[in-house]
């Protein structure tokens, strides 16, 4: 526990010297994993071409926490986020209701506590997965995960670091599963879970919906049939001052909202991830397709 404090506060810190030094260039942060990345370089291709502005790009900021701290801080201007992810690990609420009474209430509470805007969704749902093996799933016969039970026994299992602390992570999931897997979960960086799956080190993972390696792989999403995640609608989160500052970044993202599927979305995680092409490319590629660039 004490490593993770001095990494929070670290992180924390160099984010503030970083940001400090580019005066009053618009700030975009993101989180530490592939997706994150490709928004938050969407969001600043954006500013840059509607706003006009200059852009300080602040990505891998660890994780949700860095990332609330940082905006509230002042020290990043926007990020993307996800509704659900903003209800449960921020709100520290529980997810009622379909996935508009969901962002209206992350709005709503995200104004009145934080003063904090955010933004339409950007079309796309990227809830929590949980993926095995596509040979293993087949073998077995599983595809929900109230099949898993017997079966989770003989399993190990990888998570992000976050998911074990979360309300809608670890302890709610094998709750609602009555799941009991062969060892404590093992704990590691966004990026690895696919690796370490792949490798065998673990037969199951907490990834993503759109995480682009599932089909590249060959993986299997068991079907989370007891609707145990809530809705993890992508949304910019933005400080007022932004719009005050750059009055063309609210029609940036308003140009962005609905505009992004699941499955485009699973195929810029691939062209990254899978085909290890450059963030910046792939997002300007989008753009131009979507006729905003």
């Amino acid at each position: 526990m004490l490593d993770r404090r001095a990494f929070v506060a670290g992180s924390i810190a160099l984010l503030a010297a970083g940001c400090r030094s580019k005066g009053r260039d618009t700030v975009v942060g993101s989180k530490n994993f592939t997706e994150q990345l490709i928004l938050g370089e969407l969001f600043a291709q954006m500013l840059e071409r509607f706003g006009r502005t200059a852009v300080d790009r602040r990505f891998y900021l660890a994780g949700t926490y860095i990332c609330q701290q940082a905006i509230l801080a002042g020290r990043i201007d926007v990020y993307p986020e996800y509704t659900g992810t903003a209800l449960a690990a921020v709100l520290k609420q529980k997810a009622a209701g379909d996935a508009s009474q969901v962002y209206e209430e992350v709005k709503r509470e995200y104004r009145q506590k934080f003063d904090l805007e955010v933004m339409p969704p950007l079309g796309f749902n990227n809830s929590f997965a949980m993926v095995m093996r596509g040979e293993d799933a087949r073998r077995i016969g599983l595809t929900n995960l109230s099949q898993l039970a017997p079966e989770a026994p003989k399993m190990r299992l990888g998570v992000g670091y976050e998911f074990l602390e979360r309300r809608d992570g670890y302890q709610g999931l094998v709750r609602t599963y009555n799941l009991r897997f062969a060892e404590a979960p093992r704990v590691m960086d966004l990026g690895l879970l696919y690796r370490a799956l792949q490798s065998r080190s673990v037969d199951i993972v907490a990834g993503s919906n759109t995480d682009g390696l599932i089909a590249a792989l060959g993986l299997v999403v068991l079907e989370d049939d007891r609707h145990y995640f809530p809705p993890y609608d992508a949304v910019p989160i933005a400080r007022p001052e932004l719009f005050g500052r750059v009055p063309e970044a609210r029609s940036a993202f308003g140009h962005l909202a609905s505009r992004i599927t699941a499955a485009d979305m699973r195929q810029m995680n691939f062209a990254v991830d899978g085909e290890k092409q450059d963030a910046v490319a792939v997002v300007r590629r989008f753009l131009q397709q979507e006729s905003l660039a």
